[in-house]
């Protein structure tokens, strides 16, 4: 019986202690950091104290990013309830640019073997330097932003400026030396061992983390934050603006196909929900419409593509100045802007003067095509009688008496009367 209550307390026990097993919310960051990175952040955060989790792991390897994407994050690693343990992984990966505040933020900072960490110096997406006074302000604020961050999370203060200033880069050997990372990990059980017992300041209050053995659950993006990481790219949003000023141009070129009305409006309705979230620089906008009004416009303009050809200097011009250069890490390869503009350029002016020669050229149908036409008179038209033309009688006036069975031309059709002239000895029905 002794026995028995034995193992029935043992089992509760056992119970219990499971139950109180602490939680992990795993995040893996894995490219840009974009605003969907925001999101995706910061609703894993939001999971994690709902959850009451020991703390919460990003697992970073990105290239870096939208420096305001990145602000908004390290404010909410700074402010959070739950403890953050920041690991760049896995063996290969690395924490570059906006990366680095991310790692520096976080209560615990770990990297994986064969990882690296550093150059954090805003550049633009091309990878060219922000120049200029612009270039000047962006780098001594970032400065500034990185060495506040190191201070509050007890880090190398000098090597987060030199981070900024000179780009440098470390592995992860050196950045535990230099007291830029906490620990080095080989994954994740590995890390949430070294991390247990560790003292971190949450809240301004001491708290000791609790995290070995903990269970770990891992999020994913939603579809939600999947699309809007699509979206936010800067790519993404020039090409889907291509397309709807070109099915845009093709429908108002063509009045009544639809098709490329509804599939360009929908891409234009797109792009524009990508630039909700992209810095636009208004100076490329107007640039933008600007050479596509001028493209538009030599469709009715006799300017022998002169209009045309500035439209499509102006469509470029908007094109490279599209995004705020003052933001770094958004930018659209030069490459593609030229690939891209030349080839919607070339469609549009393909298109402008297939429809000029269209509306220049003599009517085929209806009655507007009667003039230019030959018929036969069949009544004397002095001045006015009748004419065989097509099959048909019509009533004919001419200023000059054409006998029955000359041949006339028809100058102009006023209802159902053809205003004729005489003609040589043409055959009747010969243009």
């Amino acid at each position: 019986m002794a026995a028995l209550l034995v193992a029935i307390v043992g089992l509760l026990c056992g119970a219990t202690v499971g139950e109180a097993a602490p939680r992990v919310v795993l995040l893996r960051v894995d490219g840009a950091i974009s605003p969907a990175a925001v999101d995706f952040i910061e609703d894993g955060l939001r999971t994690a104290e709902k959850q009451s989790a020991a703390a919460l792991v990003l697992e970073i390897d990105t290239p870096g990013g939208l420096l305001s994407s990145t602000r908004t994050i390290v404010q909410a690693l700074l402010g959070t309830k739950v403890p953050v343990i920041a690991y760049v992984a896995p063996g290969g990966a690395g924490a570059a640019s906006a990366g680095v505040f991310l790692v520096m933020a976080a209560n615990v900072a770990a990297m994986a073997p064969g990882t690296n960490i550093g150059a954090s110096t805003p550049v633009q997406g091309s990878g060219a330097d922000v120049g200029g006074a612009m270039g000047t302000k962006v780098k001594s604020f970032t400065t500034s932003f990185a060495r506040a961050i190191a201070e509050q999370r007890g880090r190398n203060v000098q090597w987060a400026a030199q981070a900024v200033r000179r780009a440098v880069s470390v592995t992860d050997r050196e950045a535990l030396e230099k007291n830029v990372i906490d620990l080095i990990a080989t994954d994740v059980n590995d890390l949430l061992a070294q991390a247990d017992g560790r003292t971190v300041m949450i809240e301004e209050k001491e708290q000791i983390l609790r995290v070995k053995g903990a269970t770990i659950v891992r999020l994913e993006m939603t579809l939600r934050q999947q699309v809007l990481s699509f979206l936010a790219d800067p790519s993404v949003a020039y090409l889907l603006m291509l397309g709807g000023l070109l099915g845009l141009y093709l429908e108002l070129s063509h009045p009544g196909t639809l098709v490329p009305g509804l599939v360009g409006g929908l891409c234009l309705a797109i792009s524009l929900a990508s630039f909700q979230v992209l810095p636009i620089d208004t100076t490329g906008v107007v640039l933008l419409v600007l050479g596509l009004a001028l493209l538009v416009a030599e469709l009715f303009l006799p300017s022998f593509g002169i209009v045309g050809g500035v439209g499509v200097i102006a469509f470029v011009l908007g094109s490279l100045f599209l995004f705020d250069a003052s933001e770094p890490g958004i930018y659209v390869d030069r490459w593609l802007i030229g690939s891209a503009a030349s080839a919607v350029s070339l469609v549009m002016l393909v298109v402008a003067t297939l429809v000029v020669r269209a509306m220049r050229g003599r009517a085929t149908t209806g009655r507007e095509a009667l003039v230019g036409c030959v018929g036969e008179v069949r009544s004397r038209v002095a001045p006015t009688g009748t004419i065989f033309l097509q099959g048909e009688l019509w009533k004919a006036e001419s200023t000059e008496p054409i006998e029955s069975g000359a041949a006339a031309r028809v100058l102009e059709v006023e209802g159902l009367t053809l205003r004729v002239a005489p003609v040589g000895p043409e055959r009747v029905g010969e243009e």
